[in-house]
């Protein structure tokens, strides 16, 4: 392994539900030595990707929250989606997701938690694989022809007795995305919760993001959800710069 890549071994052993880690489970999971993570933790902390509490366990420090700042992908498009994303929380009152596309895999950059609603998995900067949730399935249905057959030839790994797992059926599905610009997800990665989802274009007209909705399977119909969904999407979309979203009378739909 590099020095590149045991540094970043050492920042890979932190996940959501790792946030505070030993240096002898920093050394465990990065596969190395505990000298060589006492050494690179000293190093990341010096340099503020970590930081030490007065346990001396470690966390992510402030400086890596400073460079993901300028990622395009990430605080830029939280910025601009917040106030569509805060409306459409306060009408729905609907767990509400911003997700981008990251590989195989649905990245979320932005989540608004609903109360007395269906519990969801879901979390910031969580990843989950793009066939088991709403936006990973618009995104997915918007993706390049190639990375569509790479997870289409792939295991699809089972999260409920619902999340599609044949190949066949997620081509069917993908298609059916295409066709109306919008997902749903029927208890494909938690029980008793269903995603809508409908994909955000840039400015030139790519889809680069989506946004979804999440809501008790009993709850309501989430087909119900659909119009004010897509406006957000939409009004994200033009706030980005995309063509189709600049005339109102428009919805943004797959090609």
């Amino acid at each position: 392994m590099t020095a590149a890549g045991r540094l970043l071994a050492v920042l890979d052993a932190f996940t959501p539900g790792r946030s505070l880690l030993t240096l002898s489970e920093i050394s465990r999971r990065a596969g190395l030595s505990l000298t060589t993570a006492h050494r690179l933790a000293g190093e990341l902390v010096n340099w503020g990707a970590l930081e030490r509490d007065d346990d001396g366990r470690y966390r992510i420090g402030l400086h890596l929250l400073e460079l993901a700042a300028l990622a395009p992908r990430g605080l830029e498009l939280r910025e601009l989606a917040q106030p569509f994303l805060e409306d459409l929380f306060h009408s729905t009152r609907a767990h509400v997701h911003l997700a981008v596309r990251d590989g195989h895999e649905v990245v979320y950059v932005e989540t608004l938690r609903a109360r007395g609603t269906v519990t969801v998995l879901s979390r910031l900067g969580q990843r989950w694989p793009l066939h088991a949730t709403g936006t990973g399935l618009a995104l997915l249905a918007h993706a390049d022809r190639e990375v569509q057959e790479q997870v289409l030839e792939a295991p699809l790994k089972r999260f409920t007795h619902k999340t599609i797992t044949d190949a066949r059926e997620l081509r069917r599905v993908l298609a059916e995305v295409r066709r109306t610009g919008v997902a749903v997800a029927e208890e494909q990665l938690t029980l008793e919760a269903v995603a809508i989802a409908a994909p955000i274009r840039g400015a030139g007209d790519e889809v680069v993001a989506a946004l979804g909705l999440v809501v008790h399977v009993d709850e309501c119909d989430p087909r119900a959800l659909v119009p004010v969904m897509t406006a957000a999407a939409r009004g994200i979309s033009r706030a980005l710069g995309a063509p189709s979203a600049a005339d109102v009378r428009g919805v943004v739909r797959g090609r």
